[in-house]
């Protein structure tokens, strides 16, 4: 029993850095699908109808689900899938490492949240969590032409605006236990599916001109990446607080350093290892903060 006990606490933990992984390294295979003309939109729309469409027969097994949560449901699958969208559209414009460290301002907008929507008192490390992430985000954002932090261009608005849905579809995915981990994962695929193919109908651009091999190659990202991405995903999150799952994912960054290192000629001034250090700072000590609300 004891034994069946410690691996039902660990699977979540072991799913959660097994998704960081894989996202840490995604841009990397977006980045070489857009090198072969497939602009970020695209990719989204295919690889995310591919692994919608495979399990489409879930809306249909767990349809009184769907219509019983469908409001709730809806909302975390438009959070996630704008998180899911603008993440892509980021590490595709931005540099990788400022991209992900702006992403994870998400465990401040969770403290937010939390206050705005769930009614969690802001106690004094609730309040530090908030000045540190805030101070983070300030430096990495100083702009020294305006005199005020600013987002440099797309990819930061892009970034910030990711990692605020994510911890908004967080709050929904936590709210939504009686929902399984396949109906919200197909609910949000849908949904980035939804976006995608609203994006690209209002800026009117037309199928670019790819070989199959390309078409395939985005396919099996679907298939064999996102698929699989959001189910670890998913599954850890609905099996630990919210903040506990945002700090494990921060292993994201590890990894997306690292690759960008390897792979890119990227460079990442002192002003921004610096911010970004606050803000992982911040995301330590939300994790805290709900552990000892826990105890």
């Amino acid at each position: 029993m004891e034994s069946s006990n410690q691996q039902s606490r660990l699977l979540p933990v072991i799913s959660l850095l097994f998704s960081a992984t894989l996202w840490g390294v995604v841009w990397y295979p977006l980045r070489l699908l857009e090198q072969q003309g497939l602009a970020g939109m695209w990719s989204a729309l295919l690889s995310f109808a591919a692994a919608t469409t495979a399990c489409l027969w879930v809306f249909i097994r767990e349809r009184r689900l769907l219509v019983e949560n469908f409001l709730p449901l809806l909302l975390m699958a438009l959070a996630a899938g704008w998180c899911n969208v603008s993440f892509i559209l980021a590490v595709l414009e931005g540099n990788v490492v400022r991209v992900l460290l702006l992403f994870y301002l998400s465990p401040f907008w969770a403290v937010c949240l939390g206050w705005l929507l769930l009614d969690e008192r802001l106690d004094g490390k609730s309040l530090l969590v908030f000045v540190v992430a805030v101070s983070g985000a300030f430096i990495m954002l100083w702009d020294d032409s305006l005199g005020y932090p600013w987002p440099a261009g797309g990819a930061d608005w892009l970034a910030v605006s990711s990692g605020f849905a994510f911890a908004l579809s967080n709050v929904f995915v936590r709210k939504l236990q009686q929902v399984g981990v396949l109906l919200k994962s197909v609910s949000t695929w849908a949904a980035v599916v939804l976006i995608a193919a609203v994006w690209i109908i209002l800026r009117g651009e037309a199928f670019p001109a790819v070989s199959h091999g390309v078409v395939v190659a985005a396919v099996l990202l679907g298939l064999c990446g996102f698929l699989v991405m959001s189910l670890a995903v998913i599954y850890g999150v609905t099996r630990m607080p919210v903040h506990r799952s945002a700090v494990i994912l921060l292993f994201e960054l590890v990894v997306g350093a690292l690759s960008s290192l390897l792979l890119t000629d990227e460079v990442i001034l002192s002003r921004e290892w610096l911010g970004g250090g606050l803000i992982i700072f911040a995301a330590y000590v939300a994790a805290h903060i709900h552990a000892r609300s826990e105890s």
